[in-house]
């Protein structure tokens, strides 16, 4: 089970994390989850490029290691990068020290301060050291990336049009809406991503990477 659109009360609860960005103009924010895949994300960036959007990729340490061609043309071609962890882990179910040294050890492929939690899932006293440059040692905390539209990309459980309805139908100014550049999610990224792009910019929305 998942939230497609996250409800409010989810929001208060981790008050602190990013969730959506607040804007005046058409913008929406597009994220790509669990890359670099040596096929999806050559395909994600291919088609960013055709419509002039950015955007912004939360990558696993681990296939950084092994694409890091790949990672730097999403660096050369003007996309945001953040830390999605090195093994992407689970907050709630693994152990405090050995969460926060996974991240860490991420950090040393990936150049961000952006991080998003694999699952969405992480603690308050996670989310409290990360944030807290005292406690991590770090020039600048972390800023941690939630999401207001959650695609559905990775469900083989939903068709391709009933993906792309997700987001068409919840996506707003403002919103971040999440999408994978993974194997999994890659049958209804392909059919879905071009449609959300040209919804979008016929309704005068542009694409950004969170910063």
């Amino acid at each position: 089970m998942y939230f497609v659109k996250t409800p409010w009360w989810l929001r208060t609860l981790y008050p602190t994390l990013t969730w959506r960005i607040p804007v005046k103009e058409k913008i929406l924010f597009l994220t790509f989850d669990d890359g670099p895949e040596k096929n999806a994300t050559p395909f994600v960036l291919d088609v960013l490029k055709d419509y002039e959007a950015k955007a912004t990729f939360f990558c696993l340490g681990k296939n950084v290691a092994q694409l890091g061609n790949i990672y730097e043309r999403i660096l050369n071609e003007g996309h945001a990068v953040g830390n999605h962890s090195f093994q992407h882990v689970n907050g709630w179910e693994t152990p405090n020290q050995k969460y926060i040294e996974d991240i860490f050890h991420a950090k040393n492929y990936i150049d961000s301060s952006l991080f998003r939690p694999p699952y969405g899932r992480i603690t308050r006293f996670q989310a409290k050291v990360l944030q807290t440059p005292a406690s991590n040692n770090m020039q600048q905390p972390f800023k941690i990336i939630m999401w207001d539209v959650l695609s559905g990309d990775f469900d083989a459980s939903i068709s391709s049009v009933e993906c792309l309805a997700h987001v068409v139908s919840f996506a707003q100014p403002g919103s971040i809406v999440v999408f994978h550049d993974s194997v999994k999610a890659f049958n209804h990224l392909q059919y879905v991503l071009p449609k959300v792009l040209e919804y979008f910019k016929r309704q005068g929305y542009v694409f950004k990477a969170v910063t």
